[in-house]
């Protein structure tokens, strides 16, 4: 594992204020932050409809007949 320069410098200076090894330090750190992701609840995705409409003649069970309103009837 490679840790970025800022991260080893702040567990560098954990371990000189703890008196902890480097290791434990770590190891600390990470169960800390995994258990701390384990309780965080996901605010839920939430759609909200909107009734958007038809159009007045679009037959929705005429499927040739409404892309050929729609893009009309040169679409092939």
């Amino acid at each position: 594992m490679t840790l970025e320069d800022d991260v080893t410098a702040e567990i560098q200076r954990e371990v000189r204020r703890s008196g902890r090894s480097f290791k434990a330090v770590v190891n600390d750190a990470l169960r800390a932050g995994l258990a701390s992701a384990g309780r965080r609840e996901r605010e839920p995705f939430l759609v909200i409809p909107f009734d958007m409409g038809l159009r007045p003649g679009l037959d929705l069970d005429d499927i040739e007949g409404l892309l050929d309103q729609i893009e009309g009837p040169d679409r092939r």
